[in-house]
């Protein structure tokens, strides 16, 4: 009996242990080497996981490559201002003396008629308040282009829009400097991202004319007399 299981276990021992694997890391055993196990991926430990559609996928950009500007501007400004002046002015004088020529020599004018006297007074006072205050709001969006590529990886863009119904014209202009991190996988960035941004929206048309002052308001409103 002995001799049988001694047999038995010679007969083994040269077979390697095999069973089944549990592991999610789902990488097929290695024989012991220098081969290593290929390292793990989101593709290969994920049950759940699927590759991105081509469209959705970042890409580099380049000159004449197509972003989306996000352009979202608010400002409020507040001023206040208070002044007063006041100035009172006295003025006293008498010419006590003068002195006359006859051709040959100069000598002490007689005053026959009393000194001549100047005597006079001024009070002024001057008071102003104002009260200013703005908010304004600009919100859209706009496609724009890569007009440069800075040496230092900075995209230069700009964009244009220009909307015409009937006599009605709407032109908008963006162009500014922004870094290659700020613009997300969308292909979209924000307009405070931008450096140097600079936003012109011009508005042509009968609406326009409605409500625009006239070459005389504009005047009297620039060179205002008082």
């Amino acid at each position: 009996m002995k001799l049988f299981s001694s047999m038995l276990i010679g007969l083994l021992a040269p077979l390697a242990a095999a069973a089944q694997d549990s592991s999610l890391m789902l990488a097929a055993p290695v024989a012991a080497g220098p081969q290593q196990a290929p390292a793990a991926t989101l593709e290969t430990c994920s049950f759940i996981f699927a590759p991105l559609p081509p469209e959705a996928e970042m890409r580099e950009l380049k000159v004449n490559s197509i972003v989306t500007i996000l352009i979202d501007e608010r400002s409020t400004m507040l001023s206040e201002g208070d002044a007063e002046s006041r100035k009172t002015t006295s003025i006293n004088s008498v010419l006590a003396s003068w002195i006359a020529f006859d051709g040959e020599d100069i000598f002490l004018a007689p005053q026959r008629r009393g000194d001549p006297r100047i005597q006079a007074s001024k009070n002024a006072q001057y008071r102003a308040e104002s009260d200013v205050e703005t908010r304004d709001s600009l919100t859209f969006r706009l496609a724009a282009q890569v007009a440069d590529i800075r040496p230092n990886g900075n995209l230069v863009l700009e964009a244009h829009k220009s909307i015409t119904i009937n006599d009605m014209r709407w032109m908008t202009s963006v162009t500014g400097e922004c870094a290659r991190q700020s613009i997300g996988l969308d292909r979209t960035v924000r307009s405070d991202s931008i450096f140097g941004v600079t936003i012109e929206k011009h508005e042509i048309g009968q609406v326009r004319d409605g409500y625009a002052p006239g070459w005389l308001a504009r005047l009297h409103g620039k060179y205002k007399a008082f």
